[in-house]
Order: C-alpha cells, then sequence, then structure tokens
C-alpha cells in the first residue's frame, strides 16, 4: 500500500515579492537571485526523497523553484489547478491606496467568511479552493510514496484549509513565505497534514 506522503511548497522569492506588487494568475514572473538560492537550498535538503511524482503550477516562479528535482526519467508536470489566485484588477499592481482598499476588504470578507467575495475581474476564495480539491481529489487517485507540489501563497493557504479541514476564514493565520514546506498524507480516504510551516532547509547550506 503507497504512503501517498505529499510535500507541499510555495514558491521561491521573487522580485514582486520584495516590492509587494501583486502577482496573481497572469504576472508571470521568475526567481530572483535569493528565490534561485532558496530553491537550491530546498532541493539540497530534500534530495534525499525519492519523489515519483513532480508538479508545479503553470507559472515560471512555481516551474523553477523544484525544477533541480527534474531528469531524464522525472518531468514535472504543471497544472493550471496550481496557478495563484486570479487578483483581477490588481495584479500586476501594488501601493494604490484605492486598489488597497478594496484588495483588504477582500481579504477581510474572507475571513468573515464570504467566500464568494471577489476582485473586479478576479477569482473567489470559494473558486480557488474547489480547484484545490479538485486538484488533490485527483492527486489521491494515483499511487505513489512520494510527491512534491510546488504552488502559491494564497493557493497554498486554501489548500491548507483544506487538508486541516477548517474553513477559509482561517487562511490569514497559514504561514506562507517563499518556499515554506507542508507535509500531508492521504490515509484511509482522507487527507492528514503531518507537519506544518517548515523552513529549516533555508538555514542550511
Amino acid at each position: 500500500m503507497s504512503s501517498k506522503l505529499v510535500y507541499i511548497l510555495r514558491h521561491g522569492q521573487t522580485d514582486q515579492n520584495i516590492k509587494r506588487v501583486v502577482q496573481g494568475r497572469s504576472v508571470n514572473s521568475d526567481l530572483n537571485e535569493t528565490g534561485i538560492k532558496q530553491a537550491q537550498q530546498f532541493y539540497s535538503n530534500y534530495q534525499h526523497i525519492p519523489f515519483e511524482i513532480l508538479y508545479s503550477s503553470s507559472l515560471k516562479r512555481s516551474y523553477q523553484t523544484i525544477q533541480y528535482f527534474e531528469n531524464e526519467t522525472r518531468k514535472i508536470i504543471q497544472d493550471d489547478r496550481l496557478d495563484e489566485i486570479c487578483w483581477g484588477e490588481h495584479e500586476g499592481k501594488g501601493g494604490e491606496p484605492d486598489l488597497m482598499e478594496k484588495y483588504y476588504k477582500i481579504v477581510n470578507d474572507w475571513s468573515h467568511g464570504q467566500y464568494n467575495s471577489r476582485p473586479v475581474d478576479g477569482e473567489s476564495a470559494q473558486e480557488l479552493l474547489d480547484r484545490c480539491k479538485s486538484f488533490m481529489s485527483d492527486l489521491a487517485k494515483l499511487n505513489f510514496d512520494h510527491a512534491l507540489v510546488c504552488t502559491h501563497g494564497r493557493t497554498l493557504r486554501a489548500l491548507i484549509c483544506f487538508l486541516k479541514s477548517i474553513p477559509l476564514s482561517n487562511m490569514e493565520k497559514i504561514l506562507q513565505i517563499n518556499t515554506v514546506l507542508y507535509i500531508a498524507q492521504f490515509r484511509s480516504d482522507h487527507w492528514q497534514l503531518l507537519h506544518e510551516g517548515l523552513t529549516s532547509h533555508l538555514y542550511k547550506d
């Protein structure tokens, strides 16, 4: 019987992260120098894990974070269900007072259980959760012992709420710094979160 351990990672740092620019699904940024180092640190500390399956989102910053695990016999599968939430009119922007006011109102709505609240031309928390659940449902059907999944900040928060069986209103409590790691297991027809907020790989050479 497969152990079905899933290592779920947020992508490494980008310049937009530093500038506090909202990225979302439409901003396809690359890792910066720090992000590349974070990806290398993660690989250095977890290359011993025999991952049979590698998943990233369809965005470069996610793929680049786990690219070192890829080889001729083990390719990264890019799945857009792991993409960052669509922030609509906020994507590529940051700091504008009127937009920030609307941004924080949406996040506040989600914190109060209004999961269908959405940015203009964007995606709701409920829609994000639905695609996360779809991905995890398909993943659970596969036969594997170890899988590596790289995603994005808000998507990670939705995934962890799902794995912990807690409401999305708890998303803001989920640690989502760059290359933070969570480990889950599928057992007896349900997911269980085994380890949360692992960052020790960032402090080892």
